[in-house]
């Protein structure tokens, strides 16, 4: 686990973690980030694990390898990212009642500001923005 505070140009703070392949690799992703958010003080925190635990649970479902989770806050926006090993684009924009699946990108859809997927050669990475302010931030900005 990487977790990291950018130069004081900018107030970004972010959380790097690898996780493994696996069933368990969904819980785990949820504990370190309740950890993370509530060290930052951050008044989504339920929002964000949900999104965290709703990627991460796709990443393990649809790919068999290992995936990166990173969280970053900055200037009162959070952005969940989790990159794996599948070049498989997800349908962000699914026709509505044509298949049951799909959940998860749905409460994704419903809790973020935005979803976007970035491909890359041999994966890709979904990021979800949702926008938080944290007592953290906050002390770091003069008024």
């Amino acid at each position: 686990m990487t977790i990291t505070a950018s130069p004081s140009a900018s107030s970004a703070t972010r959380l790097v973690v690898p996780l493994p392949w696996g069933l368990r690799s969904p819980a785990v992703a949820r504990r370190i980030a309740v950890r993370w958010l509530e060290a930052a003080e951050c008044a989504r925190t339920a929002d964000a694990v949900l999104v965290v635990s709703e990627l991460v649970t796709n990443a393990v479902r649809h790919t068999r390898g290992p995936c990166l989770l990173t969280l970053t806050e900055d200037g009162g926006s959070l952005d969940i990212a989790v990159t794996d090993h599948s070049e498989e684009m997800p349908d962000i924009h699914p026709p509505a009642g044509v298949d049951q699946r799909g959940f998860g990108l749905e409460i994704m859809r419903h809790l973020g500001d935005s979803i976007r997927v970035v491909p890359r050669i041999g994966g890709k990475t979904v990021h979800v923005a949702l926008q938080v302010r944290t007592p953290a931030h906050d002390r770091r900005r003069p008024p």
